[in-house]
C-alpha cells in the first residue's frame, strides 16, 4: 500500500518541481496509562501519513496528510509552499548510497499483542508493586510497529521497519510518618520486558529511600545513576549538533581535535546499533545510517548533521537528519549514543561520596555554558565502597562540561535509557548543598 501512495504523490508533482522527497510512515500502537493503580487510558490505533518536501527554484516546500483521498491536493500544496519561503541553494536530497543491514529491531510478538494481554501485563506490574507495600502513583505501557518508506527523485528507496515497548512505574510509600517515592522504566525493541522486576526494583528504592539523614555541604565524588545521568548528559549532548556550532550556541565551536573528556572516554552516535531503540537502515531524509565517533579516546572528532546543515558547513551528512514522523521535516538530533569508557572504577573504590538516582530540574541547565544546578532524587551517602544512609535533600551544581573532563565510568550494568547507552557514570569534586528540611 505504502508504495501505491508513494506512486501517487510521484506522479502529482514529479514534472511541477525540481527535485522531490515523499516520506511515508505508517505506525500500529498500543498505549495504556493508570491513574494510581487504576487504568484511566487505553488506546490501539493505525496511523498512516504521508510528508512531502519539494525544491523548486531553489526554494523548499512542505506539507503532509493523514488522509490518502487527499495525496494529489498534498503534494501540489508542497508544491505552492515554496513561495513562502527564501531561495537556499544548501537545501538537497540524498544520493542513492549501499544500504546497510540492521540486527533486532523487529519483534513478531507485535502481531499477536492483543490490547487486554497488554492491560493484563500492566496489570501484573502494579499488583507486584501493591504486593510489596507501595501505593502505585502511575504506570504505563506502550507497544507499537513503525514501517516507513522514503524515496526521492534522486532514485533513493528505502523501505524501514521495527516494533517497540516500553513500562515505566511510578511509587510511593509511607511509614511512620516518612514518605518516599520512586521511579523507572524499560524500553526495548522486543516485548522481553520484565514488569515484576521492573516493580520490585522501583520498590526497594522507595523503601531504602526512607529515613533520610541531612549530609553536609562538601566537594563529593558523585555517582550518577542511569536517569540522572541521562539527565545531565542532554546539555552535554546538545553542542554536538552541527546547527548549534555554526550558530555560535555551541561551546564546542572551536574545539574540534581538543581534548573535551576523560582520555578513557569514547562516544560513539551509532544508528546500526543491534537491538537499539534508534536503530535504523538511514535516517529521516534517506541518508544511510553510518557510525559517527563524536569523541575518540576524549577528543573532540565530529559534530552531527543533517544535509542542510552539512551543506551549510561544507561537510558531508552525518545522517542525522531525524523526524518524529510524517507531520515534521528532518531535525539533527543522535541515534543509539554509545558511551564507552577504556577502564571502569568499581564502586568499593568511593570511600566517600554520593550516589544519586535522578535529578530533578536538569532542563534548566544553560545550554550554551554548561552550568546546572539539580536537585538530588533517592540520593545515598557513600562510605567506604558501601551505599549508607539516604539523603533527606540536596542540590548538585556544577559544569557539565568541565566535569566530563574527569568522568569516569563506574562498573555496572551498560543500559539503553533514551538515547544513551551508558554504565553509571563518575563525577569527582561535584559540590553538594544539604539541607536540613
Amino acid at each position: 500500500m505504502i508504495y501505491e501512495i508513494a506512486e501517487k504523490a510521484k506522479k502529482a508533482i514529479e514534472n511541477d518541481c525540481d527535485s522531490y522527497e515523499i516520506y511515508i510512515d505508517e505506525t500500529k500502537s498500543i498505549e495504556l496509562d493508570s491513574r494510581k493503580e487504576e487504568l484511566n487510558f487505553s488506546k490501539e490505533e493505525i496511523e498512516c501519513g504521508v510528508g512531502i518536501r519539494v525544491i523548486k527554484d531553489n526554494k523548499v516546500g512542505f506539507a503532509f496528510t493523514s488522509n490518502m483521498e487527499k495525496i494529489v491536493e498534498t503534494a501540489k500544496q508542497s508544491i505552492e509552499n515554496t513561495k513562502l519561503n527564501k531561495v537556499d541553494e544548501n537545501y538537497t536530497f540524498a544520493e542513492v548510497e549501499k544500504v546497510p543491514s540492521v540486527e533486532k529491531v523487529y519483534d513478531k510478538k507485535f502481531n499477536d499483542l492483543s490490547l487486554e494481554e497488554s492491560i493484563e501485563f500492566l496489570k501484573s506490574t502494579i499488583d507486584t508493586a501493591l504486593d510489596s507495600g507501595c501505593e502505585v502513583t502511575g504506570s504505563g505501557f506502550s507497544a507499537s510497529e513503525g514501517r516507513s518508506l522514503i524515496l526521492n527523485s534522486n532514485g533513493v528507496s528505502i523501505e524501514d521497519e521495527g516494533t517497540g515497548f516500553g513500562i515505566g512505574l511510578s511509587v510511593t510509600i509511607q511509614k511512620d510518618g516518612q514518605i518516599a517515592t520512586a521511579y523507572n522504566s524499560q524500553s526495548s525493541r522486543f516485548f522481553d520486558l520484565d514488569g515484576e522486576k521492573l516493580a520490585t526494583e522501583v520498590c526497594d528504592l522507595a523503601k531504602s529511600s526512607l529515613n533520610t539523614k541531612p549530609i553536609e555541604t562538601n566537594d563529593y565524588n558523585v555517582v550518577l545513576d542511569y536517569y540522572a545521568a541521562t539527565g545531565l548528559l542532554q546539555t552535554f549532548i546538545s553542542a554536538f549538533n552541527g546547527e548549534n556550532v555554526m550558530r555560535g550556541r555551541s561551546i564546542l565551536k572551536d574545539k574540534m581535535g581538543c581534548e573535551i573528556a576523560n582520555s578513557n572516554l569514547s562516544i560513539i552516535d551509532n544508528p546500526l546499533l543491534e537491538k537499539g531503540m534508534l536503530t535504523a537502515k538511514c535516517d529521516g531524509e534517506g541518508s544511510v545510517s553510518q557510525k559517527t565517533d563524536l569523541v575518540k579516546d576524549g577528543v573532540l572528532n565530529s559534530f552531527i548533521y543533517d544535509i542542510y546543515t552539512a551543506n551549510k558547513a561544507g561537510v558531508e551528512t552525518t545522517s542525522n537528519g531525524l523526524r518524529g514522523s510524517y507531520l515534521t521535516t528532518p531535525m539533527i538530533s543522535p541515534t543509539n549514543l554509545e558511551f564507552k569508557f577504556s577502564e571502569m572504577k568499581d564502586l568499593e573504590e568511593i570511600d566517600k561520596g554520593v550516589l544519586t538516582t535522578s535529578v530533578l530540574g536538569a532542563h534548566t541547565a544553560n545550554p550554551i555554558s554548561g552550568d546546572f544546578s539539580v536537585e538530588a532524587s533517592n540520593a545515598f551517602k557513600i562510605e567506604n565502597g558501601e551505599l549508607t544512609d539516604p539523603i533527606n535533600k540536596a542540590m548538585i551544581s556544577g559544569n557539565i562540561f568541565e566535569i566530563m573532563k574527569n568522568v569516569e565510568g563506574l562498573k555496572s550494568e551498560i543500559k539503553q535509557y533514551g538515547q544513551f547507552i551508558i554504565p553509571k557514570l563518575l563525577v569527582h569534586d561535584l559540590r553538594v548543598v544539604g539541607q536540613n528540611q
